[in-house]
């Protein structure tokens, strides 16, 4: 599943309606009116409502004053989710560390498709309104995250990327392939990645690999914080350093 779908031909089954109607929700949206879903998804007004009566029977959406909500079934089966349970819970004396040593918001995230999905996020005081969020998405191309797990990820993965387009999201965006490349061969030597104002004006972030056994990234750790004063270069170390120690801790269990 690569996030949210967009009005068309709606699927044929009712599970993929269903699914479909759940993905229409976008990050940060408390709630969608019943006309709104149906605009996203192309589903018929009519078998819309009977779906998300059939998904509140269940708890997997609920009613709202201005439509629907997402409900507390979708939550509680996330946390069921073995893998990302078992990195979270593997990763969370990482991230406190590096929390408490750097006061800058660190997130957790995993690769999914042509996107990044955090996973984790310890958010500081002070620092600036990220438009992450845990279980939101990013594009892989202009995040420090994306980065890291594009250039330690396998080749399809790039591929995917560029065949989807690289969207302008700030001036500072790397739209061109070739130049992504580049970055990406910077990234394998250097161990760690940056992004300055690519994702969003105003902030920056450094980014390392968690390995698996062999040299793909199964997850990457970041620091974020405002572009005029996160000193990337004074941190890299540090990110890097947490996120071999959760490399090792990963591989032990293998």
């Amino acid at each position: 599943m690569t996030g949210p779908v967009s009005a068309g031909v709606p699927p044929n089954s009712v599970i993929g309606r269903a699914l479909t109607l759940l993905t229409a929700f976008r990050a940060g949206e408390e709630e969608l009116s019943l006309v709104e879903l149906t605009r996203r998804t192309g589903i018929p007004k009519p078998t819309a409502h009977r779906l998300l009566g059939e998904l509140a029977g269940w708890g997997v959406v609920e009613r709202a004053d201005g439509g629907w909500r997402l409900g507390m079934t979708l939550f509680e089966l996330g946390q069921r989710a073995p893998g990302q349970r078992g990195l979270r819970e593997a990763a969370a004396p990482f991230l406190a560390d590096l929390f408490q040593a750097t006061h800058e918001t660190v997130h957790l995230a995993v690769p999914d498709g042509t996107e990044v999905v955090y996973v984790e996020k310890l958010t500081t005081r002070g620092g600036p309104v990220v438009g992450s969020r845990v279980g939101g998405r990013m594009p892989a191309y202009c995040t420090g995250v994306g980065k890291v797990l594009l250039a330690f990820g396998p080749p399809e993965r790039l591929a995917a990327v560029v065949g989807a387009g690289l969207v302008r999201r700030t001036p500072r965006t790397v739209i061109a392939p070739g130049l992504l490349a580049d970055e990406l061969a910077r990234i394998r030597e250097q161990g760690v990645a940056v992004e300055h104002e690519e994702s969003t004006v105003g902030i920056a972030c450094v980014a390392a690999p968690v390995l698996d056994g062999g040299a793909h990234a199964v997850a990457a750790i970041s620091i974020t914080g405002w572009a005029n004063r996160l000193d990337t270069g004074r941190l890299g170390p540090a990110v890097r350093t947490a996120a071999l120690g959760l490399s090792r801790v990963l591989r032990s269990r293998i």
